[in-house]
Order: structure tokens, then sequence, then C-alpha cells
């Protein structure tokens, strides 16, 4: 046992729009608890999901860490507000803040995540993470959780959680057996480097979440790959359009078309996570690790392709779109073949992931969820692979787009100032004949 000591704390409330409320706690108290930190544990997930960074940073493993908060004789807490011991996850220091009673609410358990010694740190301090705190039950299926969360902390927003987490009358439910309420905290502090992709997630924790937004993180990724597709379809199925898009690409000389079709691998990069990693998005992190995983794929840096094709369901997905030489990206093959290419691919079905299974808590059913995963694991990974192919693609075909028209518009141009100077020369010669034709009168 540890005796901790909690004093003033802040809390934020968890309402539709998620907004911040502070006060002072309470006068300082002391109770008894049973305090344990978790690190993370190597899992079983596929090789190319677990493979390290190469750009010498912290790996999300050594960024996560789990929490366990036992707090004996619950019954007999008659304080305002509760705090655990600090901890330390991500190389920060934490505590997990609850008011018994509740936070300006009746009859509900308020919990919230904190920053420890926020009030000591750096000016302009900021601590981004992804993290869940659970309220434990007996019945480990009928506890309650707060769902995966994604917060900035800094000097305004130190703490984090929710006033209303659950009703108080159902502490009596199995959540405080021997009178112990057990709350446990799981966070993933997130690296931050706008100009490249890094994988977010700890090996254990992914496996977590892709229980639970694997579909989202999907229908991601296709949205994204159907809506870039569908603007290249329409193209192609443009006649005109198609065909004057590809003589103005024919007629380019080789060097000009080479340029067009290669960029610095840095800012095309910086440009894929500008363009899908949205901050309150609690998927964001997933999404990244899916296209920073199909981008070791491209780069030949992992194994299982076999594997990669089978529960992609795409035969030639060891058929690149582009290539990835060093500090440059650059097309695979001429983009006009690529744009038909993509036009007319097809795409697994999205409920193509398996069939179910309910045994769930048998052997077979675990053998069957932990296969699950490593197949989700997979196709996400090609999934990945497949978004950055395209998103390569199109942004090069939106510059080579871009100088077409532009070609068009001064193309177009030069017609009207020629039709201009013609029509010009014409009114200019009716004048010299009609002017002609008056003297010829006067005599």
């Amino acid at each position: 046992m540890a005796t901790e000591e909690f004093g003033e704390g802040q809390a934020l409330e968890e309402v539709a729009n998620e907004k911040q409320i502070r006060e002072p706690g309470e006068a300082s108290i002391e109770s008894k608890s049973s305090e344990v930190i978790e690190d993370g544990t190597p899992s079983t997930s596929p090789l190319y999901w677990d493979s390290d960074d190469d750009d010498g940073g912290p790996k999300p493993s050594e960024l996560y860490g789990k929490y366990t908060w036992k707090i004996y004789k619950f019954s007999q807490v008659n304080t305002r507000e509760l705090r655990s011991n600090t901890f330390e996850v991500g190389g920060y220091k934490w505590y997990v803040l609850i008011y018994p009673q509740g936070r300006d609410v009746c009859d509900h358990l308020s919990l919230f995540l904190c920053v420890a010694d926020h009030d000591k740190l750096l000016p302009g301090w900021s601590h981004f993470a992804q993290f869940t705190i659970a309220v434990v039950n007996e019945d480990p299926k009928k506890s309650k959780y707060s769902g995966y969360t994604l917060h900035r902390f800094w000097e305004r927003e130190h703490d984090w959680g929710w006033k209303k987490f659950m009703e108080l009358s159902k502490l009596t439910d199995g959540f405080t057996y021997a009178d112990t309420l057990v709350i446990k905290a799981q966070i993933q502090v997130l690296r931050e480097r706008a100009d490249t992709l890094l994988p977010c997630l700890d090996r254990q924790y992914r496996r977590e979440l892709i229980m639970v937004y694997f579909t989202n993180v999907e229908a991601i990724c296709r949205c994204f790959i159907e809506k870039c597709r569908g603007k290249i379809t329409s193209l192609i199925e443009d006649k005109a359009r198609w065909s004057s898009f590809c003589a103005f690409w024919l007629d380019m000389d080789q060097s000009s078309r080479c340029c067009m079709s290669r960029e610095k691998t840095d800012a095309v990069i910086k440009a894929i996570v500008a363009h899908f990693f949205i901050e309150k998005e609690v998927t964001s992190t997933f999404v990244m690790d899916s296209l920073y995983n199909g981008l070791k794929a491209l780069k030949g840096q992992i194994k299982g392709k076999k594997m990669e094709e089978k529960y992609f369901g795409m035969e030639d997905s060891a058929v690149p779109f582009i290539h990835i030489e060093k500090e440059i990206i650059a097309l695979a093959d001429d983009v006009l073949p690529l744009l038909e290419r993509a036009a007319v691919e097809t795409f697994p079905s999205q409920d193509e992931s398996g069939p179910q299974n309910d045994t769930k808590d048998t052997a077979a059913g675990k053998e069957f969820i932990k296969d699950s995963a490593q197949r989700n694991e997979t196709r996400l990974t090609g999934l990945g692979r497949r978004t950055i192919e395209i998103f390569v693609l199109a942004h090069f075909f939106s510059k080579i787009e871009v100088a077409h028209q532009e070609a068009v518009s001064s193309t177009r141009q030069d017609e009207l100032t020629r039709e201009g100077i013609t029509g010009l020369a014409d009114i200019e010669q009716k004048i010299k004949c009609r002017t002609l034709d008056d003297e010829k009168k006067s005599f």
C-alpha cells in the first residue's frame, strides 16, 4: 500500500463540444491506494508492423504505458476529489483525478487524466497523447471504458476527461468488489513531425485499436482512393479533354516529362501527412500507422509480400505505381497508362474481412481473434500502400493538369489575339478602300 496526498485539482468537462471547466479543489486529505505502472509488452503482430522506425527518434513502445490505481475502502472516501500518485509515461508525468460524488454534477463519478506539475513546465510546453481510462468491473466484460481519446495537453488544457463518466448507482454492480475501486489508464504519447510519416502506436495498444477502428480507417483510405479515381475516370471518359491532355503530354519533351513525374520525397510525404492527419480525430493515429507501413512496403523494407496480396485481394499489388529512390519519389511508368490503370483497377469490398467467430472466450476463439487482427493489419498495410500510390499519382496528375490548362488557356489567348489582329487588319483595309472611293468621287 502507498500513502498518497492529493490537494487542489482542476478538471475538464467533456460535453458535446468538450468545453473546458476549471475550479480549485477542496482541502487535502490522505487515503490509501495500490498503484502499478505497466510497460507495453511484445505482441505477435506481423513483422512489418513491429519494425523499428529508422529516424533515430523514440519508438512508440517507449512512449506507451499502462497504469493501475486501486482505491481501497472506497465506500469510506468522503473527500470531494481524489488524485492518484504521479506516474511517468513517454517521458512526461501524469496523474488520474476523480470526483467520487461528481464534478458539478449529481449522481455521477467524474474522472480525468492530468499533467503533473504543469505549472512548473517551461512556457509553450505541449504533450500530445492518445489515451483511454477504464473503471474495472469484477466481470471484465462489464468494465466501463472512456473510449480512445486524442488530446493535446498544454498550459490551458492540462487535464482532460469526463464529468459524467458513469452513474454512481452502477458502482455497486461489480465495480467496487471487496470495497475496492480499480481504475486503469493507457497512454500513448505521440511524436509530432509534419515532414514525415511516423509509426504512432505501441504494438499492444494498436492491437486493441484495430478491433475498434479497422472499419473506420479502411473507409477513410478507400474514400480517398475512390475520390481520386473518380476524377481520373471523369477525365478519361471526356474524350475531348482526354485527347487534349494526351496530346499536351506527348508533345512535351522527355526532360520536361521526367521533371513533372518526380519530386523530393520529403515534400510529398509532408503533403500526405497534412492531408490525412487531423488532430482531433482519434483514427488519425491509426491511419498514420497504416500509411507508414504502406510506405515501408513500397520501399521494400518488409517481408510477407505474399500475405499482403492474399489478404488485400490485389493480385497485381507487386506492380507499383511509384518508385522511391533515396530522396526522390517518381512515377513507375508513363503517366498516361498509370492513369488508365488507376481508373479501371478494382478493389475488394469492405466486408471481405473473413468469417466471424462468436466463441471469443475459448482457445479457438482467441486464436481466431489473433489471426483476424493479423489479417486486418496486413490488409491495412496493403491499403496504406495503395493510398500512398494513388496520392502520389494524383499529386503529379494535378500538377500536369494545371500545366495543361495553362497551355490550353495560352493557346486560346493566342488564337483570340490573332483573330483580333486579323479583324483589325480587315477593318483598316475597309476604311482604306472607302477612303479611296470617296476620293475618286470627289474628282
